[in-house]
Parts: structure tokens; sequence; C-alpha cells
């Protein structure tokens, strides 16, 4: 039957209304929201379709049902009915026409109006959306300050919109396609036709024309084929909810893509300086961001090196410490049940478990497990001779480091428990040793022909003005940095 189904779906549509209403509801198999509304339109059997619950009750009655039945023509043709419908009537400014089931039902479940006509071989569709969906909003994973507060929601035409009321240029280009077999999901490219090189919007196409998915519902189910197929630590396609960002990223010569049910735009490629930089830096005054910047960048260190380096320390290498702090170490470690490796890593994961629980439970009760955590779990670990309290010391400031940089959270993550292996068995050399790989990693990723170490490496002097600092705009502008000039 499913066959069958997607051989009916590739068939043109009928010039008889009746061969074309049995195909439909062939197709549809029955679906109670299909709405079926036949009448006569000058004549001719005609008849409406809808998606009950996709569109607008009230536009569909004003701009298309009344002014339709009022249309009588002297013996017209069925073709010269819809030309005159075409190119005399303005029921719609979004408008098309479906020649193919498979056109149909796409317009069909994305909130068209579908109008057939006995005689005609093919369908006018009719834009008359009116499907709920969430207000615009403050994204809740990019807070800022003195920045604007709407973000992307999970309807792509919507986000088109907040990114045209920004950049009101015609170089602004949103190329809108369909993918996904049986979700038929809108996916829109944004980009800058003045900033973005040409061969990197055919590089992206090509990719996502690889793509043979029966649905995309989220970003993650794209992302893999935009992401460099080499392997790297850390991520080369970014992600946005904020509108103005994703503007300041196709100025410089960035690509967005929008995808429909997804409240999250992708931007490709992603440099690595950019998860240190956020919207407030541009907001307040060039010395405060440029000291907010470095303790960003020193965050990230404490957090992917500190446990790793104090269990190094501690085991290979404890001449390093002094007199005091090596008998508080022994103090504290004396009664300890475990290794200091088993320690840091078991607290890492029930650090892993607690922030989990506390994104899948309800507010409500989300509360409840930071209290059991700190209170707790902590305070009868330490009591009871489990975990020293120098070694939570530790992982505690390495976690809470980590909160600055979110974008960096997955990859910190599991460098976390590589670092702890690589300092626990092989001491300041093993961290070392690791810390060179993850380098050349870094250094190594490229993301459509960009390396994604710009501007550091290779050294662009122009661009380091919004990296390591945050000079003020009007030096800025003569050292404005776009990725175009890292293409291979």
């Amino acid at each position: 039957m499913e066959n069958q189904v997607e051989q009916l779906l590739q068939e043109p549509i009928y010039a008889n209304l009746a061969e074309n209403l049995r195909q439909i509801q062939t197709i549809a198999e029955g679906s109670s929201d299909l709405l079926v509304n036949e009448f006569v339109l000058s004549g001719f059997p005609a008849a409406l379709l809808c998606c009950e619950g996709m569109l607008s009750t009230s536009t569909i009655t004003e701009l298309i049902l009344r002014p339709i039945t009022k249309i009588e023509l002297e013996n017209p043709s069925a073709a010269q009915l819809f030309d005159y419908i075409q190119n005399r009537c303005l029921f719609s400014i979004d408008r098309a026409r479906a020649k193919t089931y498979a056109d149909l039902f796409r317009f069909l479940n994305s909130g068209f109006a579908v109008l057939l006509l006995d005689g005609a071989a093919s369908a006018l569709v009719f834009g008359v959306q009116g499907y709920d969906k969430r207000s615009v909003s403050e994204p809740s994973g990019e807070d800022n300050v003195m920045g604007a507060k709407d973000g992307f929601i999970e309807v792509v035409r919507v986000n088109m919109l907040l990114l045209r009321r920004r950049m009101k240029t015609p170089q602004l280009k949103l190329e809108f396609f369909v993918k996904g077999s049986k979700s038929q999901t809108d996916l829109c490219l944004c980009y800058m036709a003045d900033c973005v090189p040409k061969k990197l919007i055919a590089q992206i196409k090509a990719r996502l024309d690889e793509m043979e998915l029966e649905s995309i519902l989220s970003s993650g189910y794209v992302q893999p084929f935009l992401e460099n197929r080499r392997g790297c630590l850390f991520d080369t396609v970014g992600e946005t909810q904020r509108p103005n960002v994703l503007c300041a990223k196709l100025l410089e010569g960035r690509v967005g893509l929008l995808i429909d049910g997804t409240p999250f735009a992708l931007v490709i490629p992603k440099l690595f300086c950019e998860s240190f930089q956020m919207m407030d830096d541009y907001c307040n005054r060039s010395a405060y961001a440029t000291l907010i910047r470095w303790i960003k960048y020193a965050a990230f260190l404490v957090s992917m090196l500190l446990p790793s380096l104090y269990l190094a320390i501690a085991l290979h290498h404890p001449e390093l410490l002094n007199r005091t702090l090596l008998l508080i170490l022994a103090q504290a470690e004396e009664n300890a049940p475990i290794s200091l490796t088993a320690e840091a890593i078991g607290v890492l994961l029930v650090h892993e478990i607690v922030r989990e629980a506390g994104l899948r439970l309800p507010k409500a009760v989300g509360g409840a497990v930071s209290i059991a955590a700190g209170l707790i779990i902590g305070d009868a670990a330490i009591s009871s001779g489990l975990i020293s309290t120098p070694m939570l010391t530790v992982t505690a400031i390495a976690v809470i480091a980590g909160f600055i940089i979110p974008d960096l959270s997955q990859s910190v993550t599991l460098l976390h428990f590589a670092f702890i292996l690589a300092g626990g068995f092989g001491g300041l050399f093993g961290i070392s040793l690791l810390g060179t790989v993850v380098l050349f990693n870094l250094y190594a990723g490229e993301s459509f022909g960009f390396p994604i170490m710009a501007p550091f490496s290779p050294l662009y002097p122009g661009g380091m003005c919004d990296t390591l600092t945050r000079v003020n705009f009007r030096k800025m502008q003569s050292g404005n940095f776009t990725v175009e000039e890292y293409h291979e």
C-alpha cells in the first residue's frame, strides 16, 4: 500500500474533478483533517480543499470563498476560468500552481487552500495559513542584558521576517526549499550575496542534496551533513537563537540555515573564537568587554585542565607542592577508600547525572534536584569520607568555570574525562601529550575550506581586534574581518 501511495503522489493531476477527488481520498486514506468543499464555479464543478487547523477560517472566508462564488463568466472554458482567477483576481499574495499530487499535498499540509476545477489539469493554491504558533519571545539559551530580546520561534516564515526586519537590503537572499521525503520540511538558506563566496553556497547546497532523510524534526538531523567529515573535537557548525546574532554572522560572509519546526538557526562555518563572544560584548565598553573575554578564555582552560592537573601533581609530582599543601592533601586523602582518579571521575559523573535530571524534570520539581545534590549528596559524601574536600572543591570550580562558555559544554565535558585519565595515569607528561593532540585537531579543523582557528591560524592581524580584545567600532571598521579571506 505504501508503494501505491508513493506512485500516486508522483502522478500528475487529472482534468476530471471526480477522478482527482477519488485519488486524493485514496492518498489521504480517510484522514479526518482533510476538508473537501464541493461547489459550482461559473457553471463548472469545483472543490476547495484545506487542512483543518492549518489555516485561518476568517481569512479563507473573506479572501477566497465569498469572492470566488461571485465569479460569473459567459461560456468560459476551465482553462479560461483558471486564467481569470490567476490574472484578474487577487485572492492571496502567496499563490502558486500544483501540477502533481505530491505538490498538492505539500501545499495542503502547509496551510494552503487548494482549488480544483473540473477540466483543469492543475490546481491553484492560496496561502491562508493561520495555525497556532508560539509568539516571538526572548530565547532561554542566550541571555543578554542590553541586546535585543526577540528570538527565533518554530515557524520558519516568522524567522525569515525577523531577519528581513533587520536587514532591509536586497543583498540578503532567502532561498526556500523542501527536504525530507515524509516530513516535507521547509528549509531556508540565508546569506548576503555581496559577502559570501559563491563556492561556499554551492558546497552547502551539494551537502544538503546528499540528505536522504524521511523526516527533519530538528537541526540535529541536518547538522551532521554540514560538519567536517574528517572529525573535529569542536563544532564546526554553530547554532543561535537570536536574529541579531545571525545577521552579524551573515555580514561576515557566513551562511545561515533556518529549519521549520526548530527555534535555532545553523551558522556555517563556525570559528572557535566565536564561542567566547556574545552580543553584550558589543553593547558594553570595550575595556570591560575585553576583560570578560579574557576571563572566558581563562575559564575554558580552568574547566578543562584543573582536575587533571590536580591529579597529576598529587599522584605523580608531589614535589611541586609546598609542605603545607602537601600535608593538607595527605590528611584529606588519608581515609578515602578509592583512588584520586576514581574520585574525580565519580564526582564528574554525579554532576552530569544531576545536570541531566535538572534539565528533564518539570520546572516545579527541578529545584529539588540541586538541593538534594548540594546538601544531601555533597555533604554526606564528604562526611562519610567517600570523597575528599580538595577533590570536590577542584571539580566544582572546574564545572562552574565551564558554565561561562555554554557553546563548548559538550566538548569540554568529554575532554574532562580524557584529561583526567591522562593526568591520572601519565602525570604532566600525559596531559601535555593529550593537549598536543587536542591542539593539532583544533588547528587542523576546517569547515568548507575555512580554518576554524582563524584569525589565529593562519594569522590575520586585522581580525585580532575582535578576538583576544574587543576594540570600539570606530577602530573596528577599519579592520573588518570576513571568513572569505581564508577560503582555500
